[in-house]
C-alpha cells in the first residue's frame, strides 16, 4: 500500500510538472523578453508621500522651507491651538535633534492651561494636523499613533491625542505623559468609532511644562500585506493586479535631481526613518524618504516584480537652470576628485541589496529586518541626461567600477532625452561601445505618432543592446490613447527579442496635485480613477509570454493600423492573442492555432473599447472598462473574432 502511494504521488509530481511547465513552445516561435511589461515609479504628482505611503500627517517632521515651495516653513499643514483659554507658544528647535539628518522640530511651551474648556471641552496647548486634504478614517478600524518627544521642563507633561472630524467633534483619542529628558518614542493606537473623509489629528499638552516633538506620525493598520511603515493598501493593491514583471524606481529626473546638490541619494533612504534626511525633489516638494529603498525593494518583492533601482550618472539634470528649449545649459557634472567616493555609493547600493548580513551594507538592510538579501538582476545609471563628453566620461568609470565587482548584473544605461537626434544617436553609439546591456529609451508622444511608428524596433540591430522603453506615453487619458498605446505595445511584443523591458510614465497623480497631465492612475484620499491606459497595461501585463509567433492573426479588412500579436506562456502552456483597432469600422479576425497541440476550446476574452474621447474621471470611474466576451475555438483549432471598432482585446486560451 505504502509503495502503491509513492508511485501515486510521484506520478502526479511528473502531471503537475508537466502542466505547470507547459511543455516546449511549439516550432516557428521566436523567444522574446519575458520581463517585457512592468512599472515605473517616480515622485511626482505626489505619488509617494499623500500617494502611495500611507503616512497620514504632511509635515510630520517639520522640515517643510521656502526651498521647496514658495510659503512654506517648518509649520506649513500645522495649526496652533490654545484652548480653554490655556497661553503657550510655538516655537522651531534645532538644538540637540533626534539625528542630524532630521534637525528642525517644534517646541511646544505650555505657561497655562485654561480652566474654562471650549465647547468642545479642551483645555491645553496644542497643534493639529489635517494631512494631505483630510485624513480618511473608517470606524473601527485601527491607526497607529507615534511621536518622538523630549522633555524641556522639570515636570512631566500630559498629552491628549484625538482623531477629530472637521467640526471638531472627537472621533477617538487616548492620553499619552511624556516624561524623559531625552528623545523617546511614545504610541498610541486610535480606533475612531465613526468614519470620516476628512479628519485632523489633534495633539495637545495639557500640563504646564515644555516639550521638543518631532515624527509625529498616523499610520492605518490595514497597509498592503500589513506592513509597518507601509503602502496605502487600495493604491497597492491595484498595482499589484497588474502583476507587473519589474518596477524601475524612486525616479527618472527625479534622481538626477535639480543640480548635483540635489542629487537623489539613495543612503538618506535606508536606515530608521527619524534618521532619513528629507529633501526637495525636482518636483518642487518634500519627498520625506519615509517610502525609501527598503520600501521599494519589499514593495517588489510583495507583488512579485523584479526590483529595478536607478542612480545618476554623476550629472545632474540639464534643465537645472535652464529649459528643454535652452538644453544643457542647466547640466552639471561631479568632481572628478569627488566620483571615487560616488561609484562607491553606487557599489554600496549594491551591496545594501545583495550582500550578505555581516557585510557594512548589508547589515543595515539585516538592521532593518531583512537577513536574507534581495533579488537584484538590474541597474539603472541614468536617466535622460544630454550625452556631454561630461556624462560619457562619469558613465564609464561607473560602468567599469560595476562590472569588475558584480558582473552578473545587468547595466541600463541612457539614449538621452528624445527618441531621435543628436543625443538619441550619441548615447546608442556609447552604449555600444561600451557593451552595456540595456539602453533606456524615453518618449512622449501623440496618438497619431505612434501609428505611425508602430514597426520601429523592427529594424533595431539584434546583436547590439537590448532596449528598455523605461517611459512613453500618449498624452492622453481616453480610448484613442490606450488604443494607440496598446497598437504600439503590439508592436513591442514583436519585437521582444530587442526590447526586453517598456513601462508606462508616469504612474500616480493625486487630485489637485497633478504636475504631469497624462497619467496612469489618478486618485485622492478615497477615490482611485484607473484609466483606459490602465486597462490597457493590465490586460498585457497579465498576459506575457516567452515566445512569439508570427502571421498566425489574419483580417478580412485591409488596414495597416489594425495590429495583432500571438505569444505562449511557456509557464502555463496557454497561447495569448492581443488585438488592437484604432480605425472607426470593425474587422474579423482568424486566428489559425493548429500548430499548438492541448488547447482547450473555450477562451478567456477580454475587451476595452469606446467612443475615441471616452475616458474615466472623478464623478464617472467606470465610464470606461475590460468586458468579458465568450469565443470558442473550432475543431480545426481556428478562431474567429469580430473585432469592434476603437478597441483593445486580449484572447488567452489555456491548456486543457
Amino acid at each position: 500500500m505504502r509503495i502503491a502511494s509513492l508511485l501515486l504521488m510521484m506520478v502526479l509530481s511528473i502531471l503537475t510538472s508537466e502542466v505547470c511547465q507547459g511543455g516546449e513552445p511549439p516550432v516557428g516561435g521566436k523567444p522574446i523578453s519575458s520581463n517585457l511589461f512592468g512599472l515605473f515609479f517616480e515622485d511626482i504628482n505626489y505619488a509617494a508621500d499623500g500617494g502611495l505611503y500611507a503616512e497620514l500627517v504632511q509635515n510630520r517632521s517639520f522640515e517643510y522651507a521656502p526651498a521647496m515651495q514658495k510659503g512654506w516653513h517648518p509649520f506649513t499643514c500645522w495649526d496652533f491651538l490654545r484652548a480653554g483659554y490655556s497661553i503657550g507658544y510655538l516655537n522651531v528647535g534645532t538644538s540637540e535633534p533626534i539625528h542630524p539628518n532630521n534637525p528642525t522640530y517644534a517646541v511646544l511651551d505650555i505657561e497655562l492651561v485654561g480652566a474654562y474648556p471650549e465647547i468642545r471641552g479642551l483645555s491645553g496647548v496644542g497643534i493639529i494636523n489635517s494631512g494631505f486634504d483630510g485624513m480618511p478614517v473608517n470606524q473601527g478600524d485601527q491607526y497607529f499613533f507615534s511621536f518622538f518627544a523630549r522633555l524641556l521642563s522639570e515636570e512631566p507633561v500630559d498629552f491628549l491625542i484625538q482623531l477629530q472630524d472637521t467640526k471638531g467633534k472627537a472621533l477617538t483619542g487616548g492620553t499619552l505623559k511624556v516624561a524623559s529628558g531625552e528623545w523617546q518614542k511614545y504610541e498610541l493606537t486610535l480606533t475612531p468609532e465613526v468614519s470620516c473623509d476628512s479628519a485632523a489629528l489633534l495633539v495637545l499638552a495639557q500640563s504646564k511644562g515644555k516639550v521638543a516633538l518631532d515624527m509625529v506620525s498616523l499610520f492605518p493598520e490595514k497597509t498592503f500585506m500589513g506592513r509597518r511603515n507601509g503602502m496605502r493598501a487600495d493604491l497597492a493593491q491595484v498595482l499589484a493586479e497588474l502583476q507587473p514583471r519589474f518596477m524601475r524606481f524612486p525616479g527618472g529626473c527625479l534622481v538626477h535631481g535639480d543640480g548635483i546638490s540635489n542629487i537623489y541619494d539613495w543612503k538618506n533612504t535606508v536606515g530608521p526613518v527619524e534618521h532619513r534626511k528629507a529633501q526637495r525633489n525636482i518636483w518642487n516638494y518634500q519627498q520625506g524618504y519615509g517610502l525609501g529603498y527598503f520600501e521599494f525593494f519589499q514593495f517588489c518583492e510583495d507583488i512579485g516584480a523584479a526590483a529595478v533601482p536607478v542612480l545618476p550618472a554623476g550629472v545632474s539634470c540639464q534643465n537645472s537652470g535652464g529649459t528643454h528649449v535652452i538644453g544643457g545649459a542647466g547640466q552639471q557634472a561631479i568632481c572628478m576628485e569627488d566620483m571615487d567616493a560616488y561609484i562607491q555609493d553606487v557599489l554600496d547600493l549594491i551591496e545594501w541589496a545583495k550582500g550578505p548580513a555581516d557585510s557594512k551594507w548589508g547589515s543595515v538592510r539585516a538592521a532593518a529586518g531583512r537577513v536574507q538579501p534581495f533579488n537584484l538582476e538590474y541597474i539603472g545609471i541614468g536617466n535622460e541626461e544630454k550625452i556631454t563628453p561630461e556624462f560619457e566620461v562619469r558613465f564609464k568609470m561607473i560602468q567599469n567600477a560595476i562590472r569588475e565587482k558584480y558582473p552578473e548584473v545587468k547595466l541600463i544605461g541612457t539614449s538621452g532625452p528624445f527618441s531621435d537626434g543628436d543625443d538619441f544617436e550619441r548615447g546608442w553609439e556609447i552604449s555600444r561601445k561600451l557593451g552595456i546591456d540595456i539602453v533606456d529609451e524615453h518618449y512622449y508622444k501623440g496618438p497619431d505618432w505612434m501609428l505611425a511608428n508602430l514597426h520601429r524596433y523592427d529594424s533595431y540591430d539584434r546583436e547590439g543592446p537590448k532596449v528598455y522603453l523605461g517611459e512613453y506615453a500618449s498624452w492622453g487619458n481616453k480610448i484613442l490613447n490606450a488604443v494607440a498605446e496598446a497598437a504600439y505595445m503590439i508592436g513591442l511584443e514583436r519585437n521582444g527579442d530587442v526590447v526586453s523591458m517598456a513601462s508606462y510614465a508616469p504612474l500616480l497623480a493625486r487630485k489637485g496635485n497633478t504636475q504631469w497631465t497624462t497619467d496612469l492612475i489618478f486618485f485622492d484620499n478615497r477615490s482611485i480613477v484607473l484609466t483606459p491606459n490602465y486597462y490597457v497595461q493590465k490586460m498585457f501585463m497579465n498576459n506575457q509570454g516567452d515566445y512569439y509567433y508570427d502571421g498566425l492573426v489574419t483580417f478580412t479588412t485591409e488596414d495597416p493600423l489594425l495590429s495583432a500579436s500571438t505569444v505562449y506562456d511557456s509557464t502555463t502552456g496557454d497561447v495569448i492573442i492581443k488585438i488592437a483597432n484604432p480605425g472607426m469600422n470593425p474587422s474579423k479576425a482568424r486566428a489559425d492555432l493548429s500548430g499548438f497541440k492541448g488547447l482547450g476550446s473555450d477562451a478567456q476574452c477580454f475587451i476595452l473599447r469606446g467612443a475615441p474621447d471616452a475616458e474615466n474621471t472623478f464623478d464617472a470611474p467606470t465610464n470606461v472598462h475590460t468586458v468579458t466576451v465568450p469565443v470558442r475555438l473550432n475543431n480545426a483549432a481556428v478562431l474567429e473574432y469580430e473585432v469592434p471598432a476603437m478597441s483593445v482585446t486580449t484572447i488567452r486560451i489555456k491548456k486543457e
